[in-house]
């Protein structure tokens, strides 16, 4: 049923809450695991009085998304199988067209849990992910210190 999880990370706390809920999927129905880590197109922060240069912006968060996909890979059991992705663009846009492009099976994501003006000004990448995936998604929030 489950042969292919996709298991989409940032590196940040919210992802790495999701790599057990996949791991374990993954070892009991012997699926492989893609952990994808997208490269965000879109920079903020480019201003013409200042702020991050193009260029900068992108090799940074090529540099982010490789490290991100690395430690989740890293902390997979050794008898998962991996695919380790790294692509740029919208986020929720490159995770949900990766699902259809490479029939995975579900998506094991991680949500930081924002509610009020923080959801309004952030938004939620696996909000998005949620409305228009065409796999079934499993989110875990991460844990509240």
């Amino acid at each position: 049923m489950y042969e292919h999880i996709l298991l989409p990370t940032d590196g940040s706390d919210a992802s790495s809450a999701a790599i057990e809920h996949a791991a374990s999927l993954a070892e009991t129905l012997g699926a492989t695991i893609h952990v994808l880590s997208v490269a965000d197109s879109r920079n903020r922060f480019e201003s013409p009085s200042g702020g991050i240069a193009p260029d900068v912006w992108r090799e940074s968060e090529l540099d982010r998304a490789e490290k991100a996909v690395e430690a989740a890979a890293d902390a997979l059991p050794d008898d998962v199988a991996v695919e380790r992705v790294v692509q740029e663009g919208i986020p929720h846009s490159v995770i949900t067209e990766y699902a259809a492009d490479t029939d995975v099976d579900a998506i094991v994501m991680g949500t930081h849990g924002r509610t009020g003006i923080d959801h309004y000004l952030i938004g939620s990448v696996a909000e998005r992910v949620v409305r228009s995936s065409p796999v079934p998604v499993m989110t875990v929030r991460a844990d509240e210190e």
